[in-house]
């Protein structure tokens, strides 16, 4: 009898489409609301040009004088759930064979930012970082009760999420983000703003900074918002205060506006030329496909709402890499990234066995070992075409599909020359624990200072 009046209420209560309480959100757009017992530069609305006009060239200076050669390096990690276990194995990868870039500005969205600040202290925390994508700790993400599944706006509990950033979210992480960061050093996180429908980016090295216990709080709040994937993790409500007046501001996935963040929007679209970025390098790290095979669907909640995520987020990727490339080009840098190909076979963003992520962090991992991560512009639209048209092939004649190859087709020699496609064997399967005992074990490694030139 009880169980039948439990149900009645929440049908009720859905019905009357009722919602948790919470109070108002900030009435300014670009006001000065900060968290509760934080100043207000600790995070600013990409869209803000006036903020951003205030901070660029003191935040350049500062990061400039970080790097040994005056050159600034920029990280940018993407969104895509599960498939951050390729990012993870990417970096770790990188590390193996020497060749991990010293990262003067990090940027992570949605999973992104979960691998962020792992990536912005180095090859000496590859341990942790291999032991958050393993799979082992991701795979119990997915939890509901039915009950709350009704009153909640997600499908899924945010405990889980929650519990796990929080295990990685340690004083020590914390500690080791501040003394980079007053390096000069920045670490950038974004979230969405769904009261405000803007991408906040936050400085996790101004929130590290202060070190105490409400700073690891609000630097795991950050994280677990920046990847609450919208109707399926609900949004995280952080307290800021404005005007003597404490607000409610209701988070999600940074994804949700920007599937990376390489420069800021207002950046992207103004006409101002920073003449501190010249002889950069922009490294984008994108969590997923840029392209994808066809494949049917099936009819369930959660598989609809993967997928339409995931073409929600590549076609904002492939736009979003087309501004990025512009931006650099007018600036003087030079744009690397890398993808899933189209030929590696479609996983879900929300797909978080241990199998599926052992393999994605395998395949990020040996691709990384072999020279063969970062692509270009061109590679990627010339590897594209011939991906099509091998499709088309393959497809009509019903062979069986060759394992994929890399990112890059072939890794430069020690010549400079490429090497022959054939030459270079395809990313083997990988244990991640094994590679979580590795990376305890092996020396850290120095970053080389300079990497391929593409012309």
């Amino acid at each position: 009898m009880l169980s039948r009046s439990l149900i009645i209420a929440a049908c009720l209560c859905l019905l009357s489409a009722c919602a948790l309480p919470r109070r108002t959100a900030s009435p300014s757009l670009f006001g000065s609301a900060s968290p509760a017992g934080f100043p207000s530069d600790v995070r600013y609305y990409a869209a803000d040009w006036h903020a951003l006009d205030t901070r660029v060239s003191s935040a350049l200076q500062r990061v400039r004088s970080a790097s040994p050669d005056g050159r600034i390096n920029v990280l940018a990690l993407s969104g895509g759930g599960a498939v951050g276990a390729f990012g993870a194995g990417a970096l770790i990868g990188l590390s193996h064979r020497g060749e991990r870039p010293n990262f003067q500005i990090v940027t992570g969205v949605s999973t992104g930012a979960l691998i962020a600040p792992f990536a912005f202290l180095g090859s000496g925390w590859d341990a942790q970082l291999a032991d958050a994508f393993s799979g082992e700790r991701a795979r119990s993400l997915l939890h509901h009760h039915w009950l709350r599944r009704l009153l909640s706006p997600g499908t899924y509990e945010a405990t889980p999420l929650t519990e796990l950033v929080d295990h990685y979210v340690t004083f020590k992480l914390l500690h080791a983000v501040a003394r980079e960061s007053a390096r000069g050093r920045l670490l950038e996180v974004a979230t969405t703003d769904v009261d405000k429908e803007e991408t906040v980016i936050w400085d996790m090295g101004a929130i590290a900074s202060r070190g105490d216990q409400s700073a690891r709080e609000l630097f795991r709040d950050v994280l677990v918002a920046s990847a609450s994937v919208p109707g399926v993790f609900p949004p995280v409500l952080l307290h800021v205060r404005e005007g003597g007046v404490t607000h409610d501001e209701m988070h999600v996935d940074g994804a949700t506006a920007a599937p990376f963040i390489a420069a800021p929007e207002s950046l992207l679209i103004s006409s101002l030329r920073l003449a501190d970025l010249r002889g950069g390098r922009i490294f984008i790290l994108v969590n997923g496909q840029l392209a994808s095979e066809p494949s049917t669907t099936p009819f369930r909640t959660i598989s609809v709402l993967s997928r339409s995520f995931a073409t929600a987020l590549r076609h904002m990727s492939r736009m979003q890499l087309a501004s990025t490339a512009e931006f650099a080009q007018a600036h003087g840098m030079q744009l690397e990234f890398t993808a899933l190909p189209m030929d590696y076979p479609q996983v879900s963003a929300l797909d978080f066995s241990r199998a599926t992520m052992g393999s994605l962090f395998g395949y990020g991992l040996r691709c990384a070992e072999q020279g063969r991560l970062w692509t270009t512009v061109d590679e990627a639209l010339s590897r594209a075409d011939d991906g099509i048209s091998r499709w088309h092939l393959e497809h009509a004649s019903a062979r069986e599909r060759a394992q994929p190859a890399c990112p890059l087709d072939a890794a430069p020699s020690s010549g400079g020359q490429l090497r022959a496609r054939q030459d270079a064997a395809p990313p083997a399967q990988v244990d991640p624990a094994v590679e979580m005992d590795r990376a305890r074990k092996a020396p850290r490694l120095v970053p080389l200072q300079a990497m391929r030139s593409v012309p």
